[in-house]
């Protein structure tokens, strides 16, 4: 029986300890740490929304439904938290007064929620509901701590997100962009954008990662997202590089990498696999040949001065592309991102 309470009081220690630990990774740590607790929760919460989504009959409606994942499931992860740790003081209150596990339950239940109700004349017992208590009230503190964090970083996302629809349209396309921008500042203005972009991408690698749940906040209009936007802009560098007649600016080439390699630690964190040094024509790209020369035409009767060699064009173009294609269209999937040009797939339309 003694060996018994000894284990039941280790693994009850250990769920408490798991479970701290957990939340210093989701809440606390300044960096990129997958947690399989809430892991968990969120896979579990979206099999639900996924089970929901079959009756949406429009993307309209299931972007409707798909806004609420995030909030709920970082709302479940207090409660489940809670539950674990409970279970685990349940335990170890157990294994040192003995008794029935209902009376451990409550006393576990009762100091975990500071009610008060149920309580011990037990020395070691009344430590276990001090600590226990305590790690109730942190857990608490940290997620309302950790909410002003992930809405400043999603506030910093969609105001260039929004900002883009000026820009590229709605939803934004790498032709509508460069199109506007020769028609109204002039494409020599573009190397403050990518300025601009690459320090966006460089932000959304850092809070997407060691804030993941910002991945699956969908932005305030179901025609935005993250994800097309980055495809957008990453598209339109690329085409700059490859397929517009004007100097090279480094700058673009920048803004490309720091936007691959952003996409790829973001695709990393949810362990999405991806080819790590790609090469066209090795590995080929989503776009088609058609879709290419289909904007090609656009651009040209915008007035935008193209490179004569369209086959060396679009080839160049295709290098550039495969560093990012495999994880943006991941990422895509992911998140549920509306259909954009050059970015479509498989979903619900209206």
């Amino acid at each position: 029986m003694i060996l018994l309470r000894v284990l039941v009081f280790i693994l009850g220690f250990i769920l408490v300890g798991l479970t701290v630990f957990s939340a210093v990774k989701t809440f606390v740590l300044p960096r990129a740490a997958n947690d399989p607790l809430a892991r968990f929760v969120f896979v579990t919460i979206r099999r639900v929304f996924n089970l929901l989504m079959r009756q949406t009959r429009s993307y309209t409606q299931a972007d409707r439904l798909m806004a609420f994942y995030a909030p709920v499931s970082l709302f479940m992860l207090l409660p489940t938290w809670l539950f674990v740790v409970m279970i685990g003081y349940t335990g170890m209150i157990w294994a040192v007064e003995g008794g029935s596990f209902y009376n451990a339950y409550l006393v576990s239940g009762s100091s975990l929620l500071t009610l008060g109700f149920a309580t011990s004349d037990n020395f070691p017992t009344a430590i276990l509901g001090f600590t226990e208590a305590t790690i109730g009230l942190i857990l608490v503190a940290l997620l309302i701590a950790y909410l002003p964090s992930i809405y400043s970083a999603f506030s910093r996302r969609e105001s260039a997100v929004s900002m883009l629809e000026v820009r590229a349209g709605s939803p934004p396309f790498a032709v509508e962009m460069l199109a506007r921008y020769n028609r109204i500042h002039g494409l020599d203005k573009l190397s403050q954008q990518w300025e601009t972009w690459e320090m966006w991408f460089t932000d959304i690698e850092e809070s997407h990662t060691s804030l993941a749940a910002l991945v699956f906040f969908r932005s305030p209009r179901p025609e935005h997202s993250w994800v097309t936007a980055a495809g957008a802009v990453l598209d339109a560098a690329a085409l700059m590089r490859s397929s517009i007649d004007t100097p090279p600016d480094p700058r673009a080439d920048l803004c490309i990498r720091a936007g691959f390699l952003a996409l790829r630690h973001i695709a990393d964190y949810f362990s999405y696999p991806y080819e790590r040094d790609p090469h066209y024509p090795v590995q080929a790209i989503s776009l088609t040949r058609e879709d290419y020369d289909r904007g090609m035409e656009t651009l040209l009767a915008a007035g935008v001065r193209l490179k004569e060699d369209r086959e060396q064009a679009w080839r160049d173009f295709a290098g550039w592309r495969v560093n990012y294609d495999q994880v943006l269209l991941a990422l895509a999937r992911l998140t549920m991102a509306p259909n954009a040009p050059w970015l479509v797939q498989s979903r619900l339309h209206d």
